[in-house]
Formats: structure tokens, sequence, C-alpha cells
């Protein structure tokens, strides 16, 4: 039989062919990297002990709770203050107690979407306070707020809180003695122009540049900056620094990723970054703190700075932005709502 020998044109072919597969086995096995979502590391534990052992070290994969850890719960404290609120004297025919007054109090705790207080002025404390079992009140004194983020107290909130208080006080014979309805719904009005003015929700979104994440590795990265999960699946928390404040951070992410059967599984590739200005106070130092954290998540992530639109944000757009809250925080300051004050978070929630 005779032989032929292969052409060029034959070896030329084979080794393209050849050359193709390996790039497309190239392609096949980058592809699956980048699409397999990045795990969490086990954590390097302590050096072990002088003299122990054979030199190995136990390695755990780190374990996230799934459940919720509570966070700080602010103190409840009487939060009348004539300026954010709408206050009306109530004068009693003779003592009440703290009974009759919870017996009398309406079913909810709001006029409209403003919030309703009612306040007893104790015998034993001389202090304003919310009324309790076992206390007798000398006066009581109920309020509206003036404004919130839902807009300024109207007209007919303003009627709604009249008879809440009426009904109240003619169940403790007491008399109320309310303001001016049109003076009062002006000077929400007011309020609500400086708030709107002078409200920052900042937020920065994390996208990942090639591989996505997966929900332990996202949270094994930002507990290491002192992250905790929050009360909802795919929120965290950055705690604050003083006991029963506002977290002061915020960092979210794709609820259903949390939530998955297999969250190893779940890719995320983006998340968000907050920071609710007028509730976190100013010696926390939040923005700094939101600066670094994701400068630091995104290096430790291979993840970019963007912001809503995704457009890479600068290093020097975020000094700027700094520089534009000291200002803010002087104003709020100026006008006795400093952020992070009990007026502050009432006034912008």
């Amino acid at each position: 039989m005779n032989k032929f020998p292969m052409s060029n044109f034959t070896v030329g072919l084979a080794i393209i062919g050849g050359l193709l597969l390996a790039v497309l086995v190239a392609w096949n096995a980058w592809s699956s990297r980048r699409n397999t979502p990045r795990q969490a590391q086990p954590e390097t534990p302590a050096p072990a002990a002088e003299g122990g052992g054979d030199g190995t070290e136990d390695r755990s994969d780190p374990v996230f709770d799934s459940g919720m850890v509570p966070l700080p719960v602010p103190e409840k404290k009487p939060g009348l203050d004539a300026l954010i609120d709408v206050i009306a004297p109530i004068a009693l025919e003779g003592p009440a107690s703290g009974e009759a007054a919870l017996a009398a109090m309406p079913t909810t705790r709001r006029a409209g979407s403003k919030p309703f207080a009612v306040e007893g002025l104790s015998d034993s404390t001389g202090q304003w306070e919310t009324p309790q079992p076992g206390r007798r009140y000398s006066a009581f004194q109920a309020g509206v707020q003036l404004a919130n983020r839902t807009g300024a107290l109207n007209e007919i909130e303003y009627s709604e809180f009249v008879m809440k208080v009426q009904a109240f006080a003619d169940a403790v014979n007491g008399s109320p003695d309310f303001p001016e309805m049109l003076h009062e719904v002006a000077r929400g009005r007011e309020l609500d122009q400086f708030a709107s003015g002078h409200d920052a929700q900042l937020g920065f979104t994390l996208r990942a540049r090639s591989a996505a994440w997966s929900p332990g590795y996202v949270q094994q990265n930002a507990a290491r900056l002192g992250f905790v999960p929050g009360a909802i699946p795919g929120r965290m928390v950055l705690p604050a620094q003083a006991a029963g404040s506002p977290p002061v951070l915020g960092l979210s992410f794709d609820s259903q990723a949390a939530l998955a059967e297999d969250p190893a599984q779940s890719a995320i590739r983006e998340l968000a970054l907050s920071l609710d200005v007028p509730q976190v106070n100013r010696s926390e130092q939040p923005f700094v703190r939101m600066r670094d954290a994701a400068i630091t998540l995104a290096a430790s992530m291979d993840g970019l700075i963007t912001d809503d639109n995704g457009q890479v944000i600068p290093a020097s757009a975020l000094d700027g932005i700094g520089a534009d809250l000291e200002q803010l925080y002087d104003t709020l300051e100026a006008r006795d709502i400093a952020a992070g004050s009990v007026l502050a978070r009432r006034l912008f929630s």
C-alpha cells in the first residue's frame, strides 16, 4: 500500500485546529472562574503556643450566624420640643393617675403621617414623662410633629391632632389649649423647607471588576471592618460607638442571594454602601469611615466605587463630598438640630 505524506496545508489545518481547541478550553476555564462567585476564605488562626504539636495549624471555614444580631435600641425619652412640635397644654381639675392616662390614650400614635405623643408632669419627679402606671400627674401636654420626611404638617393632620387631644382631655377631666392652626401649619412648612434643603442620604455602589462575590465572601470582608448582620437578609450595619445610637453605615446586597438554598453559588456583582447623615452623630466621623470602608472593600474585593449610574467616583471627589458635609453639620448645629441628636433623628425620619 502506498503511503501519502501529509501536505503542508493539512499540517497547517491540524495546527490551527489544535490552537483553536486550546483557546476554547482556556476561554471556558476563564469564563468558569469568572462566573464562579468568590468564596470566603479560612481565617488565619493565631500562632500556636511554643512547642505545640507538629507545626500544623487547625484551619476552619468562617461561620456566619444566619440569625439576626440585635442592634442597640435607642433609649425612650420624652421627645416633645417646641422647636419641631406643636404642643397643646392640658390643665387638669385634679391629679390624674398613670393608669387613667394610659387608658385614655388614642389607639394610634400618629396624626396622619406625623408622630403624636402625650406627656405627663409627674408629681414625684417634677419632670415631663411618658405616662406610666403607678404615677400621678398634675398636668399633661400633647404634641404632634411639625414635619418629617413625608412633608409638613397640614390642616387635615392638625385637625386630627385636635380631635385626639380633645378625646384624651375629656377622659382625664382636662382642658386643652390649642395653638392657632394656621400659625402652626406655617411653622411646619418653614421647618419642612429647611429640612428638605439640608437632608443628605449618601450612597456608594461597589461593583465587581471581574468575578462575582458570594454572600459569605461579602460578609467576611465587611466583618473585618466591623460590620455585623442587620435586621433583614442581605443587609449589614456598622454599629455606632455610642450605645443606643443608630448604626453609622449600612451595607446591602440582593436579599434573594442571602436567602438562596445554596448561598455559596449566589453571584453578587454590586453592593450598596449608605450613610443617613442627619441620623448619625458628627463625632462618629461617619463620612470618613464610609470613604475608608469603600476604598478598603474595593481594594480587597477587586471592585470599583461608583455612583448609582455606574460612573466611577475618583478619590478627589470623595474628599470634596466630605468638605460639603462639614458645612451641613455646621448649619444643622446652628439650628439646634445637630446630626444624630434626638431632634434630628425625629425630624429626618
